[in-house]
């Protein structure tokens, strides 16, 4: 092994603290220092790595209580440590969030995990003095775990700030590293499922610069750096990964539409001798010469005119799977492969390759933790497989529902936590195509990035068109 890479944990006392334009900021700060910096998210998330890997230029890495087990999480973050000289873990919501009442799953578990130092960022908006019991509060619920500092973000000017620092350094033992102040001109925005991607953003990076300057000016670095070398966690000396020589071809949109893919589950594929093709829906005529098809989530119903407007490429991607294409599709991608998008009383036109219609609605129609139960249906899992496999975890997060479907649909999973398709079932099975809304992890509980190659392996001269 080798020496001690040193680390931070970045939580909050809840969601919407500003967690990740600070991580942002300091992940983009650190890399402007020369320092190679590795970034983390806790929980499924798709957006705030996009944002995270565009701040410190390297991939960034879910770490997931629900679908990894505590020994994947820690091979995850230290398997992604060689060559780095600083890690920033986001966390999620509050620092001891969680679904488990026992706090299995929280933000203060994965700290405790990765033997890493927790700075906590607040929100101090509407709060002065109450800064103190809140502190002392977060720091007392859980004696095996150790606040090492604090930054206080938002903070109306020099006079609200002064009085935060007074309260906090009489009544708490927590040392205030930095005060952000509110700046409309630093914030990223949300909408129904979070923040904005990168990728929709022209101004992404001068936004991170933004942050990083903010940062620079407010916060002390070479304090958070001196607390990061207290981590506890080593990179190994080598990662031994064993690699098959490509030898199938998977086509995967990316583009402003698409682009929730889990970076390690794009890695499993290299692994598993799949040579990964990227293409735009909003510009590409056709898509790539392939043995398989994989469309992920993301939002097509911002873009419903210019996916409608691209006929070639629907026509083209309903020909292949009619044809036999091997396909899988989460979420955003299943509404794309749809017959249309309805969204406030505009309705567009997609693929056409599911006979259903999706509409969006104004209330989450899924989200949260799933269990998927796969039923005799999958196309992946071989029937001994399927025995043996009585459920794994995934999870979900939709506006949208699809309607209209034929009532002879077959289905791979019986939904036994979440909505999936309709509260029962998900996974919509049309010929060699599946489609659902819950998204997937490949891990060692559900292993389907291994499944899918096998499956576009065997079925390998069945081309695009």
């Amino acid at each position: 092994m080798t020496g001690k890479i040193p680390s931070i944990l970045i939580a909050a006392a809840r969601k919407s603290s500003g967690k990740t334009t600070i991580s942002l900021g300091l992940a983009k700060a650190y890399q402007d220092r020369g320092l190679q910096v590795q970034t983390f998210k806790k929980g499924p998330d798709y957006i705030d790595p996009l944002w995270l890997q565009r701040a410190s230029g390297r991939p960034c890495y879910n770490l997931d209580f629900n679908t990894q087990t505590p020994e994947e999480i820690s091979a995850t973050f230290s398997n992604n440590l060689t060559g780095v000289d600083l890690a920033i873990v986001e966390t999620n919501k509050g620092l001891y969030d969680g679904v488990d009442l026992y706090g299995s799953d929280s933000n203060a578990q994965l700290a405790k995990l990765l033997k890493t130092p927790i700075i906590l960022v607040i929100d101090t908006v509407g709060i002065t003095r109450g800064i103190a019991p809140l502190l002392n509060g977060l720091t007392s619920f859980d004696p095996d775990i150790k606040i090492s500092g604090v930054i206080l973000n938002k903070t109306g000017g020099l006079r609200h700030e002064e009085k935060l620092r007074a309260a906090v350094e009489h009544y708490t033992d927590v040392r205030v590293l930095g005060a952000v102040g509110r700046n409309a001109d630093l914030a990223v925005k949300e909408r129904h499922l979070g923040l904005t991607t990168p990728q929709e953003k022209t101004n992404a990076l001068p936004l991170i610069d933004r942050l990083a300057d903010s940062v620079k000016q407010n916060v002390d670095l070479d304090a958070i750096f001196e607390i990061a070398k207290t981590s506890a966690i080593s990179a190994p000396t080598h990662t031994i990964t064993k690699t098959v020589k490509p030898d199938i071809t998977i086509a995967i949109p990316r583009d402003r539409a698409f682009g929730f893919y889990y970076e390690d589950d794009l890695e499993t594929f290299k692994r598993a001798g799949a040579e990964l093709v990227f293409f735009s829906t909003l510009g590409d005529e056709k898509l790539p010469l392939a043995n398989g098809l994989f469309i992920g989530g993301g939002f097509p119903e911002n873009h419903t005119n210019e996916l409608q407007a691209n006929q070639a490429l629907r026509a083209h991607i309903k020909s292949a799977i009619n044809n036999g294409l091997p396909t899988y599709a989460e979420c955003g991608g299943l509404m794309y492969l749809s017959r249309s998008i309805e969204w406030n009383g505009d309705k567009a036109q997609m693929v056409g390759a599911i006979q259903g219609d999706c509409q969006m609605h104004i209330k989450p129609q899924g989200r949260g933790f799933t269990r998927l139960q796969p039923t005799g249906n999958h196309p992946w899992i071989s029937e001994k497989e399927v025995f043996q496999i009585e459920e794994f975890r995934a999870h979900e997060f939709h506006y949208a529902s699809i309607n209209n479907l034929p009532a002879d649909t077959r289905y791979a999973y019986k939904v036994a936590r979440g909505h999936g398709i309709n509260g029962k079932n998900d996974g919509i099975i049309i010929n060699n195509l599946l489609a659902n809304f819950c998204h997937l992890r490949s891990t060692k509980q559900s292993a389907w990035v291994e499944w899918f190659v096998d499956f576009v392996r065997k079925r390998k001269g069945i081309n695009r068109i």
